[in-house]
């Protein structure tokens, strides 16, 4: 600075700025090229590391799997066997349902004698058709056990307020509501299944003998075959809506006395011992106890299924009916002459009047009061105690094994 003035250097003698070359960058400036490959090798990085959300997801899949794969396979074993213990009796329930009128049967003591001096073999008749029920109770147990824990899950998700433990009940009225659930999506897999049951079953003259000769008796195949044939794909679902209303307010009430029976058991059970509780670690002893006794399971389990069967049986005699009509003697009252001559005649008028749910009930009604709605409902509700009672406490014994 001279005289007040600044003085500027010469500007040959200051550095030149060096222009900048369109393709090479700049230091310091990266390339859209270089700024994706970081981009990429950040998300590897992360990937690598793992996101805690992804793997909270997945641990709950593969929970939900194993417990799919518990409700099919211990439902199953569970369901067959109670199936072995109930199905000669259910076979009498079926026949007393489906007899015309005026009635064959006097009761079941003369069903069951009838059926054992049948022509097919003595007891070997009341397991008749047995396959079927086998695969079927297989089916419906096992859907029952998996579509009741599905909805309870489903019940906590929509409803914070629930308990959301793991092992938690649910109020008695959530479970309730889960058990209807349940069985209006069984319902749909099971009507097929007992449609072709029934139609087994009874296969009897007005006489209580077999109604064709052994070389043409049916089995499920030729069943299967003649209700597509006659009806299509459709029939198979003939007397859905009295499956639905059994099994949508019966499993309602299945699950929600099993349960409310057995919680009332727990609080009525007697408290820890002081030896008890001294003698091992007090979390394994408070498991001890809240785990429920076989005891227990086997008593809530048969006040279970007489609760089902007896609550909805005339829903259950109104579809058993509707699923046999084909199949049913007329009663000499309503059979015309030329019904009388020509059978196959009588068949198809038969299938070409099929009645509606509602119908069949005036029928039934019209005929045989209300009597007629509950025949065969004794021996029912006597088979469904202890088959019920072996299903739920194998159940539990299977599922506290595999845990």
């Amino acid at each position: 600075e001279m005289n007040g003035f600044i003085t500027v250097p010469d500007a040959s003698i200051l550095p030149q700025a060096r222009p900048l070359d369109p393709l090479q960058p700049s230091r310091g400036v990266k390339t859209w090229g270089e700024d994706m490959a970081g981009t990429l090798e950040n998300q590897n990085k992360i990937s690598a590391l793992g996101n805690p959300d992804d793997d909270v997801t997945q641990s709950l899949a593969k929970d939900q799997g194993v417990e799919a794969f518990k409700d099919i396979t211990f439902g199953s074993i569970a369901g067959i066997i109670g199936k072995t213990i109930e199905y000669p009796f259910d076979t009498v329930k079926v026949r007393l349902q489906s007899q015309p009128y005026p009635p064959i049967y006097t009761g079941p003591t003369d069903c069951f004698l009838q059926s054992l001096r049948s022509p097919e073999g003595g007891f070997r008749s009341l397991y008749r058709g047995v396959s079927a029920p086998f695969l079927g109770a297989a089916i419906e147990t096992s859907s029952l056990f998996f579509c009741y824990r599905i909805a309870q899950s489903a019940l906590q998700t929509l409803d914070p307020t629930l308990p959301q433990g793991k092992g938690d009940k649910l109020p008695l009225g959530a479970l309730l509501a889960c058990g209807a659930a349940s069985g209006a999506a069984t319902s749909l897999l099971l009507t097929p299944i007992e449609l072709v049951k029934c139609k087994l079953q009874y296969n009897l003259n007005t006489n209580g003998t077999s109604s064709a000769s052994p070389q043409q008796r049916r089995n499920p195949l030729t069943v299967i075959a003649s209700v597509f044939r006659q009806h299509g794909i459709l029939g198979f679902w003939r007397g859905q809506l009295g499956t639905l209303i059994r099994e949508t307010g019966g499993t309602a009430a299945w699950f929600g006395s099993y349960e409310g029976i057995l919680t009332a058991l727990q609080n009525y059970a007697p408290p820890l011992s002081t030896s008890d509780a001294a003698a091992q670690d007090m979390e394994t002893a408070v498991a001890k106890q809240s785990s429920s006794p076989v005891s227990h399971q086997l008593l809530a389990g048969a006040s279970a299924g007489v609760t089902y069967n007896f609550m909805f049986f005339p829903a259950d005699t109104i579809k058993s009916r509707m699923q046999t009509e084909e199949i049913i003697p007329s009663s000499p009252s309503t059979k015309s002459p030329a019904s009388a001559q020509s059978p196959s005649s009588a068949s198809s008028s038969t299938g070409s009047k099929q009645m509606t749910f509602w119908r069949s009930g005036a029928e039934l009604w019209q005929q045989q009061g209300l009597k007629g709605f509950y025949r065969g409902c004794g021996i029912t509700v006597a088979r469904s105690a202890p088959s019920s009672a072996v299903i739920f406490a194998v159940f539990e014994a299977l599922k506290g094994w595999a845990a």
